[in-house]
């Protein structure tokens, strides 16, 4: 079948000027070059097989057939914008751009992925730069996992994920040779070893000698790393001994490469992962499944559990 209607963008190139009553104005609100206008009028003309418009010194002028094509095409191309919108609109409710502390993501998050796409298979999530700062003043990422504590994020809707639970790892020979030399009886042992640190939680060795009911004046910390992965590393190299998050290490402490002192002590600190959004997001659909989805996943996490059921 011949189709005897022209392209879209000619006809969006005619309308658009026929509105304005300028070749100018419809190049500035189709962001093209007032001669890419130019150029589809003519087109359309000539598919028409005669003139739509007539210009001179005081604008744009529609012929009889301009004006009949004016007239007539209003109506269903707002139709067609109508519905074009609405798709647009559906196609990014079921997309999720998301950041995330990267060794949370590695270590804890992909790991549980597979159930969420198979329970939302129709939503598409993807990943954006992670940024300690996150403002959301860019258009992504929709929703970020932050660390850090609720007052942080004032307007935010903040909600914990996992973290609170930390735990002291060290070097397997460094535990076995600690025990043998009955100098790990009690945490208060730990206070004579190199105390390795993430620069971004330099607090977490005094929140965890606290909550482990150390007397203590002041604690010396050794060399800070500003990633995760480099400070898990310099524990399996005996470098010293760290504190993070659990759920972080649970991998390393499983097949053995760092141990724990103190495996049942629970110590857990004001700070942990969140996922933030900014307010005007809370009705995007795509996060809403997964922010139900993660707490969901979270709430059976034995960490989040142990700690749900400890006095």
């Amino acid at each position: 079948m011949r189709l005897h209607s022209p392209s879209m963008s000619e006809l969006h190139a005619f309308m658009t000027a026929a509105r304005l009553g300028s070749f100018t104005q419809a190049a500035d609100v189709l962001c093209v070059t007032q001669g890419a206008i130019s150029r589809a009028i003519s087109r359309l003309e000539a598919h028409f097989g005669q003139p739509l418009m007539q210009r001179n010194a005081h604008g744009l002028k529609l012929t009889e057939t301009g004006r009949k094509l004016f007239e007539g095409a209003q109506a269903p191309l707002q139709a067609i914008e109508a519905l074009s919108a609405g798709l647009r609109t559906d196609e990014r409710r079921l997309r999720l751009t998301l950041s995330t502390v990267p060794t949370l993501a590695s270590a804890w998050l992909v790991p549980q992925l597979p159930d969420f796409y198979q329970r939302h298979p129709d939503i598409r999530l993807s990943f954006a730069a992670y940024r300690r700062n996150e403002d959301f003043s860019g258009d992504t990422p929709d929703a970020s996992i932050l660390s850090g504590t609720p007052d942080q994020w004032p307007g935010w809707q903040a909600d914990y994920v996992i973290g609170r639970e930390m735990v002291v790892i060290c070097h397997p020979g460094r535990l076995a040779a600690r025990q043998a030399q009955g100098m790990w009886n009690t945490p208060h042992g730990l206070l004579g070893e190199p105390l390795l640190y993430h620069t971004n939680g330099m607090d977490n060795w005094a929140q965890w000698f606290t909550g482990a009911g150390v007397p203590r004046d002041s604690v010396a910390l050794a060399n800070g790393f500003d990633q995760v992965s480099i400070l898990i590393r310099a524990v399996m190299a005996d470098m010293g001994i760290a504190v993070l998050q659990r759920c972080l290490v649970r991998d390393e402490l499983q097949s053995g490469r760092v141990a724990a002192p103190f495996p049942e002590l629970p110590v857990r600190i004001a700070r942990g992962y969140h996922l933030c959004a900014p307010a005007q997001r809370r009705d995007h659909h795509a996060l809403t499944c997964f922010r139900e989805w993660l707490l969901e996943t979270a709430s059976r996490d034995p960490d989040v559990v142990a700690a749900t059921l400890s006095p």
